[in-house]
């Protein structure tokens, strides 16, 4: 990848999940502050939260009846 060009989706979603779980390299970091629009990590990291919150409801639905 270029210095010059955006991350591409699965970039995203890596950069999102390593945020997520706190191991986001400072070189990733950096660049996607410097190259990325923050609006495309902010909704990504909402989605990846809304799906983690209802994985956990169905589980303990599933678990007590």
């Amino acid at each position: 990848m270029s210095s010059d060009s955006k991350p591409g989706v699965f970039s995203i979603i890596l950069s999102v999940l390593a945020a997520l779980f706190g191991v986001q390299t400072e070189t990733n970091r950096q660049r996607d502050f410097t190259q990325g629009h923050p609006g495309i990590f902010i909704g990504v990291g909402i989605g990846f939260i809304v799906l983690f919150v209802v994985s956990l409801l169905l589980i303990v639905n599933w678990v007590l009846p």
